[in-house]
């Protein structure tokens, strides 16, 4: 967590010059190789003291938009969330426990989802309340085949 420090300054050449630094040349790409990484952590790797995770998903976001890609981008945040919510995979069985689980992985999902997506999501939600993953899964990224299913591409 940051003290407010992350705002200070132009903080898109900032997250941008990390970046660089990295050896990558977008944020996308740094993100790919991570692709199970929370904003916070992708955050914290490019400047803990500095950068916060909204940056990086603004900035996630933005080179989304610019290259029609914005589908993908919404399937790796559920990658995000399932990861930090469901650390080992789709339950079993969904108890009380599990179904507040479940829960906050799709609504955090949900509510990062850009409006332009709202109705998608909301599909994906229901599709898998209706026929849930096997026991164990998590997507290892955003073209995983399960979430290619629910969430296709159709940006051109």
């Amino acid at each position: 967590m940051t003290d407010g420090r992350s705002w200070e300054g132009n903080w898109k050449v900032r997250l941008y010059e990390r970046v660089r630094e990295r050896g990558y040349d977008s944020l996308t790409a740094f993100a790919d190789v991570r692709p199970t990484a929370s904003l916070v952590a992708l955050a914290e790797e490019l400047g803990k003291d500095d950068v916060a995770g909204v940056q990086v998903f603004r900035g996630l976001l933005a080179e989304a938009e610019r290259s029609h890609r914005v589908t993908r981008f919404v399937r790796g945040q559920l990658v995000r969330e399932l990861w930090a919510c469901l650390p080992n995979g789709w339950p079993a069985v969904i108890d009380d426990a599990n179904r507040f689980k479940v829960a906050k992985a799709i609504g955090l999902w949900s509510s990062l989802s850009p409006t332009t997506h709202e109705k998608r999501v909301e599909q994906a939600r229901a599709a898998l309340r209706v026929t849930p993953p096997p026991p164990g899964w998590l997507p290892g990224g955003p073209d995983d085949e399960l979430l290619l299913t629910l969430l296709p591409d159709e940006e051109a």
